[in-house]
């Protein structure tokens, strides 16, 4: 069963959505980067932009959204709190709880939000899911099932579940509760960094880019949109003027691998302030090593897709490209930490 939600997402959804899970999630840390940033290394034009000092957050250059550091490890949790919070407002939860079909950190964050609300959770997750993520599934109280190597097939499943024992459907991304959630990190931001110039984002099914792109384009920034090559549904999307199924072959598909965006994300990408880029998985490798190497920063190979896109090179086409001017300001969104450490 399913509680009234929006039609279209907007930036008062936002609002609501922040006043809603206040105190139940962590504020996003927002930090400069070091000196010596692989944007410097990448593109001479980059090279004549400043980090700014590290003790200056609002000094011009390039800043990190510490996102990961969120409960459950990745952005989530702010639409799980959403989403959860909202239908306990309407005082009708089912007794066979909340579900979702997710490729990891959406279900994580689903389980967390429901073990708090007291309601039970049924995960359902592909069987390539990393084990990290099914461990910390079991730890947070929630049934969780494995089906098929791919999202549709566990997401096929988790339906079948919901027709057969009315249990409140969530979902990874497609929902305007669950991407108002996951713009909340964008007034954040914002309350931190003002004038801000830009943000960066990486795009699965385009739950985050959906929330940060809407609030980010009320408030004047534009936002990057960052994809893999071969998990281009964001992309493909614009392109096309509809959201069309794509392949899903990265090393970042594992958080990144939708094979379609959401109507939502396609309409926030409508806007004049969005720019579409698309990078390499060799460049994603490279980024998120360097964030391990450089900064001692551990995230999943979604999170490093965002910095892969600033500091890029190639057409703009087939791999990164967003070179940022002289003195602006660029927040990166690192949205997520759920890896294995054993290839750092």
């Amino acid at each position: 069963m399913t509680a009234p939600t929006p039609t279209e997402l907007t930036y008062p959804d936002i609002e609501a959505a922040a006043a809603r899970i206040a105190g139940r999630v962590r504020p996003v840390t927002v930090a400069p980067a070091q000196p010596g940033t692989l944007a410097e290394a990448a593109s001479p034009t980059a090279a004549t932009w400043s980090s700014g000092p590290a003790e200056d957050p609002n000094a011009s250059g390039l800043l990190f959204a510490l996102e990961f550091m969120q409960h459950t490890g990745t952005f989530k949790a702010r639409g799980a709190q959403n989403f959860i919070q909202a239908h306990l407002a309407e005082g009708t939860f089912p007794e066979a709880g909340v579900t979702i079909a997710s490729g990891g950190n959406a279900g994580l964050a689903c389980a967390w939000a429901a073990r708090a609300a007291q309601v039970p959770a049924t995960v359902f997750l592909p069987t390539t899911a990393p084990s990290v993520k099914v461990e910390r599934l079991r730890s947070y109280g929630a049934r969780v099932e494995l089906v098929g190597s791919e999202f549709a097939e566990a997401a096929a499943a988790c339906q079948e579940f919901v027709d057969s024992s009315g249990a409140l459907a969530s979902h990874a991304y497609d929902h305007p509760l669950i991407a108002a959630g996951a713009g909340t990190l964008m007034t954040e931001i914002l309350a931190q960094v003002p004038d801000l110039d830009t943000v960066v984002v990486s795009v699965g099914g385009g739950g985050l880019f959906a929330g940060v792109a809407t609030a980010a384009t009320h408030h004047g920034v534009r936002t990057v949109a960052v994809e893999p090559e071969n998990c281009r549904a964001l992309n493909a999307a614009v392109e096309a003027g509809e959201p069309v199924d794509v392949t899903v072959d990265s090393v970042a598909s594992d958080s990144l691998g939708a094979r379609r965006a959401t109507p939502l994300a396609l309409d926030a990408a409508r806007s004049d302030l969005v720019t579409s880029v698309l990078v390499s998985d060799d460049a994603i490798i490279e980024a998120r090593q360097h964030l391990w190497d450089e900064h001692r920063l551990a995230v999943e190979h979604a999170a490093a897709t965002v910095l892969a896109g600033v500091s890029g090179s190639g057409d703009g086409k087939t791999a990164g490209g967003y070179v940022p001017s002289e003195g602006e300001k660029v927040c990166v969104v690192l949205c997520g930490a759920n890896t294995s450490l054993g290839d750092l």
